[in-house]
């Protein structure tokens, strides 16, 4: 697909995105083995259960290479800057570059990104405008794995009938440390730290902040006029087509202007437009409303 890997050396974040990946490993191999499979090969689970949850690791952990190595929007050294929109670049008083406004410094990665919302250490990147998409998937289908892992732990405890091909003495003594505590605490950890990420995420999408905006002083300045939900997440992940919205082995394509509104106001012709820092949005005064 013609995708560039980006890469951050850092040995904190190489850290951390290993123990989200052991934690992944965890749930994607020992629950299946332990729980999914046994109880298949004996009818108690059907074969949509066992496909569904490897599915769901498939899309987890594949939203996770593809967020950890996607270029979140790093500006080059010397970016091209139409002429129509200079006035909306300014220095970086960091790295000396020009940047458009609400890009970010990175100084952990060293450069300036693109509407950068923070620096996620789980995934040893920065969150920004061309793999903010991923992100937010990850973190759904982060939530997806987990839920469902904690779901296999509690029917194994409480609901699954006694493997008759399994030593259940040898099983429990063995298994059942790890199997209902170490699965059942992580779920709970990752689903929880998950949940939460993805609210704000969420929250801030729909008021059109980032977190670093958030957290700064110029709210006022860069606050927009509140826009329809699917267009704002249209601009995310750089489509229309809300079904390709969980798909992370796909390429992002930015949206700008027309493509950003429904099919139904194209056509209408505008009376009045604002300018803001990232477009022109248009508002529609139509006859009888």
């Amino acid at each position: 697909m013609g995708l560039r890997l980006h890469f951050v050396v850092d040995p904190m974040g190489w850290f951390c995105i290993s123990m989200v990946l052991f934690v992944w490993l965890y749930n994607s191999f020992f629950i299946p083995q332990l729980v999914l499979l046994p109880h298949f090969q004996e009818g108690h689970i059907p074969g949509a259960v066992v496909v569904l949850y490897y599915l769901a690791s498939l899309l987890c952990v594949t939203a996770l290479f593809r967020a950890s190595t996607a270029d979140p929007g790093r500006l080059p050294q010397n970016p091209h800057i139409p002429h129509s929109e200079r006035e909306q670049w300014e220095l970086c008083n960091k790295c000396n570059l020009m940047r458009p406004k609400r890009s970010h410094h990175c100084s952990r990665c060293g450069h300036c990104v693109r509407k950068m919302d923070h620096h996620c250490p789980w995934i040893n990147n920065c969150v920004g405008e061309d793999n903010h998409w991923l992100f937010l998937q990850l973190c759904f289908y982060t939530q997806v794995l987990s839920l469902f892992t904690l779901a296999m732990d509690f029917c194994q405890y409480y609901y699954f009938p006694s493997l008759t091909q399994t030593d259940t003495e040898q099983f429990v003594w063995r298994h059942e440390l790890a199997l209902l505590r170490v699965s059942t605490f992580m779920g709970l950890f990752m689903f929880g730290g998950m949940g939460s990420l993805f609210y704000t995420q969420i929250a801030g999408i729909l008021t059109d902040t980032t977190t670093i905006e958030k957290m700064s002083h110029f709210l006022e300045e860069i606050n927009q006029p509140r826009r329809p939900w699917h267009q704002t997440f249209a601009e995310v992940f750089g489509t229309r087509w809300k079904i390709l919205w969980l798909l992370p082995f796909r390429r992002r394509q930015a949206l700008h202007g027309s493509q950003l509104l429904p099919a139904t106001l194209e056509t209408a012709r505008p009376r009045n437009e604002i300018r803001t820092g990232y477009g022109t949005h248009t508002l529609r005064w139509f006859e009888g409303l």
